[in-house]
């Protein structure tokens, strides 16, 4: 095995791992709606349930209304280069191991 094997390994058994947490933890926080804001205590952690308004503004459906040109649009957008990293598990070599 090569060091670069060993990364990508260890970066897909990690990524399995955060994703069955991810699902427990959604599962968990489902049990948990109906709780009131508040504090709550647990034998090793304490929940703190805070209830607040989010407000969200449609940006482009204002600048659309308001008519905006197309060079103004382009003048204020910018692009950044991004990656995703998706492991996917090499099933038969798992089970061969």
């Amino acid at each position: 095995m090569t060091n670069l094997t060993q990364t990508i390994d260890a970066y897909g058994r990690i990524a399995a791992q955060i994703a069955e947490l991810t699902k427990q933890q959604k599962a968990l926080k489902e049990a948990l709606a109906d709780l009131g804001a508040g504090q709550y205590e647990g034998d090793m952690f304490n929940l703190g349930v805070a209830e607040f308004p989010v407000t969200k503004i449609d940006w482009q459906a204002i600048a659309e209304h308001v008519g905006y040109s197309s060079q103004l649009k382009t003048a204020h957008t910018s692009v950044r280069q991004d990656r995703r990293l998706t492991p996917k598990a090499n099933v038969a070599r798992i089970l061969a191991a």
